[in-house]
Order: C-alpha cells, then structure tokens, then sequence
C-alpha cells in the first residue's frame, strides 16, 4: 500500500511518538489528520511546537479516544490510521488501572469498529515491549509468551488482541506494532532518559532514580517513526506483530554513564524509594528480535547498537539541554 497522498488518521498525534509520527507523515506526503486530547487550554500538546511548514499542512481534529463516535468522525474520509493514542505511564497504572482499560482497550476498540464499519485500508496498532514482562530469552522475538506484570502491560495485551481478533474476524487489515523503549526529543520526564537529562541539563549532579539494574532496548524516535511508515505501507504486515528496537540492550546503570559521559558530568545515583515498581512488576529485561521487520518491510535501525545508542542521545540532550524546552520540564519532583 502506498500511502503518499492519501489521507491518514494519526490518534495521539499530541503526544511524543505521535508528533513525531506525524510530522514523518507529512514530509512522506501523507495528508494527515492529526486526533488530539481535547482540552479546555486549546493545546494541542507537542503539536504546537511543531515546524511551521509542517503544522500548516496538519488537519487537526480535537476529541476523545474514548468516545466512539468522535472516533468514528475523525475517521471519515481516510485511507489509513495509525492508533497511538494511549495512557502509557506504567506508576500511574497502579493508582488508577481503570482509566487504563478505559483509554488503552476501549479506545482501541473504537479504532477498530470504526475502521471496519469505513473499511479502512489499513490500521497500525501500537504496542509495547512491555507486554513481554520479564524476558524469558533473548533476543525477544514476536512469539515470545506475553505476560502483564502491571496494569499498563494488561490493557495493551488487551488491544493488541482486539486488534488481531478484528484482523481475524473481519479481515480487517490490522498490523501491530511492537516498538521497545523510545526515546528522544519531547518525551515525557517519566522516562528514565528524559529525567536524567533534565536533571543533569539543570545542574543536579545526584541524579534520583529507581532500579538500576534492568536492561532495555532503546529505540530512537526517528526509527520508531520510520518503522510505522514502513510497517503501514507493507501489505505482508497485515495480520502481523512486527517488534521495532536496537538489537542492543543496556542497564538503566550504564544508560545512565553513557548520559553523564555525553554532558561531560560527573553523577552521583540516589535510589528513591517511589521510583521503585513493586518487586513482581518490575521488568527485568528487554532485548529486541527485529528480524521480523527486516525480513518484512526491510527496517533495520538507524540508531542500533551502542554506537547508534550514543548518537541518539547526543541529539537528545542537544534538545533538553535547550532553554526553551527545559521550560517545560520538572526536576524538583517525581512525576508518575
């Protein structure tokens, strides 16, 4: 399927994959339509701080993900969607799991209906590493068992499979993508990369964190992004979960030296105590298969490895490190 010039639905655009998806979009020669939170602010999250030259070819359409018939709308019209739209903080799961299957499941759910009531062209699902838990072995591959070690991990596990039970019910063309731990400009001070850059950027030199031990495979956003574009335009996709990361993993220890060896600091570590997930929750390890997607749609990232890794974060501190955008960041408090 070729998606330049055709119409396509971006849900999440506000947030950090998605502005970053979107503007992808545009410079492929996708018309996008851009599904953001409303709010009584006007804000169209990360959007606004989009190019200009990009944000004018933008249709932005404002609504809920949770209500099926703003969904339905915002789908009129479009060839393709690409389903980001999600609550994703794992600690704030265990405060309020509802939301989660509210937004995560239901929303997805609403996606689906309505891309098989318009028989939409295609339809991108985005997954998470997370669904895997604990790896059993590595490197972690598509039919690797799925296992919820938080509320978060649940509702995902449930959309993905809504979202292949549609592709198995209807036919309707559903690929799911699998992307492991993004990082990049604009992400959410959440993340562990995001909360010791802006910690470091700010002159803090006892960086507050939680466990140190765990590995993950860091994708940059400018390979999470390409691997939609790719997965969405590749019709051997269809009915398929395809994993995206760096063929590389790293302790949250060593990401943190490799931080401090790219902004010239020398850090301390503090473990805090809320910064901890409960023992059974914490995923201990994540490591990418993306065989998958080479073989597939021919993705391989452009940022793998662990030289890829230092290069990715060079960029990435380049724009915390910014005054502007470290206006809009927190260090003197753990956000959830």
């Amino acid at each position: 399927m070729n998606l330049s010039g055709k119409k396509v639905l971006v849900t999440g655009a506000d947030g950090f994959i998605g502005s970053h998806l979107t503007e992808e979009l545009v410079r492929r020669g996708c018309l996008v339509r851009a599904f953001v939170y409303y709010n009584s602010f006007d804000s169209w999250g990360w959007l606004d701080q989009a190019p200009k030259d990009i944000l004018k070819e933008v249709e932005v359409f404002q609504g809920d993900i949770r209500d099926p018939y703003r969904v339905g709308n915002a789908l009129k019209g479009c060839s393709a969607v690409f389903n980001l739209a999600a609550l994703i903080a794992i600690p704030y799961s265990y405060v309020s799991p509802e939301s989660y299957l509210e937004t995560n499941a239901k929303g997805t759910l609403h996606v689906l209906q309505a891309a098989r009531e318009l028989e939409i062209e295609r339809v991108v699902q985005t997954s998470t590493s997370e669904v895997y838990g604990t790896a059993q072995y590595v490197p972690i591959p598509e039919t690797h068992p799925l296992q919820a070690q938080s509320p978060y991990a649940a509702s995902k596990i449930a959309s993905d499979q809504l979202a292949l039970s549609f592709y198995r019910s209807f036919s309707t063309p559903v690929t799911v993508l699998r992307p492991f731990n993004t990082y990049g400009p604009r992400q959410s001070n959440r993340a562990v990369i995001p909360t010791v850059i802006t910690q470091i950027a700010q002159g803090k030199r006892k960086i507050r964190l939680g466990s140190l031990t765990p590995t993950r495979d860091f994708s940059f956003v400018r390979d999470t992004a390409r691997g939609f574009w790719e997965a969405a335009g590749c019709d051997h996709a269809v009915g398929e979960v395809v994993n995206i990361g760096s063929n590389f993993e790293i302790s949250i220890g060593e990401t943190v030296q490799t931080i401090a060896q790219v902004m010239n600091a020398e850090v301390e570590i503090e473990t805090e105590p809320e910064r901890v997930r409960p023992e059974k929750s914490e995923v201990c390890r994540l490591y990418a298969d993306t065989s998958k997607a080479q073989r597939l749609f021919d993705w391989k990232p452009e940022f793998g490895g662990r030289e890829g890794f230092r290069k990715g974060l060079e960029l990435t501190a380049e724009w915390f490190c910014n005054a502007e955008n470290q206006k809009r960041y927190r260090t003197d408090r753990y956000v959830i």
